[in-house]
């Protein structure tokens, strides 16, 4: 069961209020169960069901992606507390991509509002970190730090104080250069050519895709030439030097490009997401030294929406705002 002190309900609403849904805030990512599913999507509860399960055996194999939370039901005239499953937001929108309906529509808008916030701007749902609070984590780092070089301490306390410095500082700094627009590429890996992406590898690729978990017939259907553009403008020259030399830059400049460019008739954003990490692990960044990926699911959605849903003169803020958040430091 999950710890209930973190989680956060928070109400959506559609535009002409005709569903009201009070939605789980908990590990950075939203939750509903199935009966919220249903409503959300104008749906009957045996349809999401199918949703569910379908996404479960195809594009969130092996995810984690199901939690189960306490929730007060009424039984007659009882008032019964249960175990109810809950689907995060990965699966929100793999049924919302199935489902098809306006009302879904309206719900990725809005959460990606949410975890845009919550990403770039350190806020979490709709409390903003006050200045206060801030100044009050800076001092905390400062005298972690403190502790570290004036203690004798064990291997163990150094550790642990370091891994909290470590991670309070790369967050507070990077939120503090983005609200000062001062975020820049730094700490990331040269591109040496171990990979080199090309518009028939790339299509090959998204063709496996495709096989693999299908979609539409309008699936990874190209409009245009854009696409090709796309692949070729990440290793684009000015005076014969890469304008975007690390494998980071290319990744993010290619998640940005083609989810903005719309080059195909459907699966944009899903391609977009694809894309980049095949990209990243043909370079063989995908993956830390200890085994983890260098980006987590949630992660990669909400910076998925928040492009989509970006201004195009935010285009150069949003690459920095993904390398960033991929590079040697995260």
């Amino acid at each position: 069961m999950e710890n209930q002190q973190n989680q956060e309900l928070i109400l959506y609403e559609t535009t002409n209020g005709t569903v009201k849904i009070n939605a789980r805030f908990d590990g950075e990512t939203v939750w509903l169960n199935r009966q919220q599913l249903a409503e959300l999507f104008g749906r009957d509860v045996k349809t999401i069901g199918k949703h569910v399960n379908n996404a479960l055996n195809e594009e969130l194999s092996g995810f984690s992606t199901v939690a189960k939370f306490a929730t007060v039901q009424f039984e007659g005239e009882r008032e019964v507390e249960r175990q109810v499953e809950h689907y995060n937001l990965d699966m929100i929108l793999s049924v919302g991509y199935r489902v098809k309906s306006s009302e879904g529509v309206h719900f990725r808008i809005w959460a990606n509002k949410i975890l845009k916030n919550y990403l770039v701007k350190g806020y979490a749902v709709n409390e903003k970190i006050k200045v206060e609070q801030y100044e009050e984590l800076k001092k905390a780092v400062k005298l972690l730090s403190n502790v570290v070089q004036n203690n004798n301490l064990t291997a163990d306390e150094a550790t642990g104080l370091l891994q909290v410095i470590t991670d309070y500082t790369y967050a507070l700094d990077t939120l503090d250069k983005y609200d000062y627009q001062q975020l820049k590429i730094e700490k990331t890996t040269a591109d040496k050519s171990q990979f080199h992406a090309t518009y028939e590898n790339a299509m090959q690729a998204i063709t496996q895709l495709k096989n693999k978990f299908g979609g539409s017939s309008l699936f990874a259907n190209e409009k245009d030439q854009s696409f090709k553009s796309s692949i070729a403008t990440i290793y684009q020259t000015f005076g014969g030097k890469d304008l975007y030399p690390s494998i980071e830059e290319k990744a993010s400049m290619l998640l940005y490009l083609v989810i903005k460019n719309h080059s195909f008739s459907d699966g944009n954003k899903r391609i977009g997401a694809f894309l980049f990490l095949w990209f990243l692990e043909k370079n063989g960044i995908l993956y830390k030294q200890d085994g983890s990926r260098l980006i987590e699911n949630n992660a990669l959605v909400a910076l998925t929406l928040m492009i989509a849903e970006s201004r195009a003169e935010e285009k150069d803020v949003m690459v920095k705002v993904v390398v960033n958040l991929i590079n040697g430091d995260n």
